[in-house]
């Protein structure tokens, strides 16, 4: 998408189109010395796994149960692969991208993450003013530990996701809190009726609030870095940090407080009905994999649907969002798409956008790059995928998000070199 306007110096004249300028890949020696060899966001795990304390990085790192889910989101992008168009003039290429009415800086934003102001200090704020400076949207957690209404004044491309009960006060108190806080967009996630079987957390020593034990005294004293530049820091200049927006307050370490999660396994549809009454923005779904609840979401007037399993963080072996996308795009008839689990490169994003979503949202590598670089790394991270979707574009022989189509990918395995189009229309096998 170029931008055209006036030539200063003629203003008669049209001025030439602004074109995005993708510069290649090198090692920036003006980065922090742990940003300097991050040249794609999977480089991002290991600083993030020395950095963080053991608990910690076992909560943002793991899954649940076997991973096998976790595994899933990253294979399927691997099933697919790419049939450039060549001798195309790509020289004016663009990757902004219109959602919600609002245009982007980029077809990828930030996925709510409620752990984010437990790995970097500040980070829900760091990663909404970030967000908004690049011109992209960040869906705050409502498992946060920050006050959403602080969150909404850092970043006005941030909006908020929430975990509800099946409870009508409850709800309607969240959403006139989250109208007053200045958010336009509400996201609810479906997917957490009950609490996942996360063994992992429980090998690593992760509970939600964090138990006061000598291992986890241990561990937090054995990251010096984190230790005291996100927890000493965070409790010197503003308390102990405690779980924000999800009824009662909670603090971050505690032998006693338990989370209140209210009666989730009682959230239906009617709840969903509700919502849209009551709520005047946008309003989303997240952690739908079936295309009877795309359905469902449209006929209820939802705006826009997440295609999700959570990371794989809720129900093991639950399906790769990717291996689903076409058919729920195909059902959802108008609203509008989106996708997140497993997105780590620019040929990923495109392939989500190939199969039918408008957007894509990033996980756990901007945990990581918030938790290792702050700001600075998370600016990194987002000027390294912008410049990977914008050289892959020219690669593949595209200008515009919404030339990226299914034409332009073929199944890894199996087909013989037939398209989509082919296989959609060959016989079945007797």
């Amino acid at each position: 998408m170029s931008i055209v306007g006036q030539d200063v110096n003629n203003p008669g004249a049209v001025a030439a189109p602004e074109v995005e300028r993708f510069s290649k890949p090198q090692i920036n020696a003006t980065l922090p010395r742990v940003l300097r060899k991050v040249l794609a966001l999977q480089d991002l795990e290991e600083p993030a796994r020395r950095y963080l304390p053991r608990p910690i990085f076992g909560y943002v790192s793991g899954g649940a149960e076997t991973n096998a889910a976790l595994r899933g989101n990253r294979s399927a992008f691997d099933d697919l692969v790419f049939m450039p168009n060549a001798l195309v003039d790509v020289s004016k290429r663009s990757i902004k991208t219109t959602l919600f009415g609002r245009t982007y800086n980029a077809p990828f934003g930030f996925s709510p993450m409620g752990g984010t102001s437990m790995v970097a200090y500040q980070g829900d704020v760091v990663l909404a003013r970030t967000a908004a400076e690049e011109n992209i949207p960040m869906i705050m957690s409502g498992a946060s530990l920050t006050k959403l209404e602080d969150v909404r004044a850092a970043g006005r491309t941030a909006w908020f996701q929430a975990y509800l009960p099946g409870e009508t006060d409850r709800i309607q108190l969240l959403v006139d809190r989250v109208e007053r806080a200045g958010y336009d967009t509400l996201v609810l996630t479906i997917d957490t009726p009950v609490n996942a079987n996360r063994e992992n957390n429980v090998r690593s020593g992760f509970y939600k609030p964090l138990r006061p034990t000598p291992q986890l005294a241990f561990d937090c004293l054995t990251h010096p870095r984190w230790f005291f530049g996100m927890l000493v820091r965070t409790i010197m200049n503003h308390g102990m940090p405690h779980f924000e927006n999800m009824g009662e307050r909670v603090p971050l370490i505690s032998s006693k407080s338990e989370r209140d999660r209210g009666n989730r396994d009682e959230l239906n549809w009617a709840h969903v009905e509700l919502m849209r009454r009551i709520w005047k923005g946008k309003l989303v779904i997240k952690g739908v994999l079936n295309k009877q609840v795309a359905r469902k979401a449209r006929e209820s007037g939802v705006d826009g649907i997440i295609v999700s399993n959570h990371g794989g963080r809720q129900l093991d072996y639950s399906v790769a969002p990717l291996r689903v996308l076409p058919g729920i795009a195909a059902e959802a008839k108008g609203i509008t798409v989106m996708m997140d689990g497993g997105i780590r490169r620019g040929t990923d994003v495109l392939k989500a956008l190939a199969l039918g979503a408008q957007f894509v949202f990033v996980g756990r590598p901007i945990l990581y790059a918030t938790a290792i670089g702050g700001a600075v790394g998370l600016r990194h991270v987002v000027k390294l995928l912008r410049e990977e979707v914008g050289r892959d574009m020219a690669l593949l022989g595209i200008n515009r998000i919404d030339e990226m189509t299914k034409d332009l990918l073929l199944p890894a395995h199996g087909f013989n070199g037939l398209s989509f189009a082919d296989i959609n229309q060959a016989p079945s096998p007797d």
